[in-house]
C-alpha cells in the first residue's frame, strides 16, 4: 500500500470530527497493524469498502465510552446506551470520512460502499489480503479512536 493513500484519510478524519461531532482529535503515528501483537479496546467499528483503481477498506473503531460521548456531542443530548443512534452515527462518520478522503484521491476514480457496522468487545478487523492494514490512533478527551486503512493499487498491481 502506498503512503499517498493515508494522508487524505487522516485529514478527512480530523475535519469530520471537528465539523460533524464538534471534537478536536489529535493523530498519532501511523503503524502497521499486527494481528498477533496489537490488541485494542474498541467496541464498535464502521467499515467502508473502496473500489475503482484501488480496492480495500477504511475502518473507524471506537471504545464504547468514546462512541457514547461523540454521539452525545453530535446530537446535543446525553446518550448512555449503545443504541441505533450510536450505530447510525458511527456509520455516518466513516461514510463522511471516506467521501472527504475520496476528494483527495480523484485520480483513482474511487467508489465507496455503504457503511457496515461491527459491534462486539475487542472484535477483530482485517485488511486486504497481501496489503498491510495501517492504523492511525487519534486521541480525544474521552479516549482514543483508530482509523485503519488497507488499500491496494490495482493499476500497478
Amino acid at each position: 500500500m502506498q503512503v499517498k493513500y493515508i494522508q487524505p484519510f487522516i485529514n478527512a478524519t480530523i475535519k469530520v470530527f471537528k465539523e460533524f461531532v464538534g471534537v478536536d482529535i489529535v493523530p498519532g503515528s501511523p503503524f502497521i497493524f499486527n494481528y498477533n501483537e496489537n490488541k485494542y479496546n474498541y467496541d464498535i467499528s464502521g467499515i467502508i469498502g473502496i473500489a475503482g483503481h484501488t480496492m480495500g477498506i477504511v475502518v473507524v473503531s471506537f471504545p464504547k465510552i468514546v462512541a457514547l460521548d461523540f454521539a452525545s456531542k453530535a446530537t446535543g443530548e446525553k446518550i448512555t446506551i449503545f443504541d441505533d443512534t450510536v450505530i447510525d452515527l458511527v456509520g455516518e462518520i466513516v461514510n463522511i470520512i471516506a467521501g472527504n478522503a475520496k476528494q483527495g484521491l480523484e485520480q483513482y476514480k474511487l467508489v465507496i460502499s455503504l457503511p457496515s457496522i461491527v459491534k462486539g468487545v475487542n472484535h477483530q478487523i482485517t485488511g486486504v489480503s497481501g496489503v498491510p492494514l495501517i492504523g492511525i490512533p487519534f486521541k480525544s478527551e474521552k479516549g482514543s479512536i483508530y482509523l485503519f486503512v488497507s488499500l491496494k493499487d490495482l493499476i500497478t498491481a
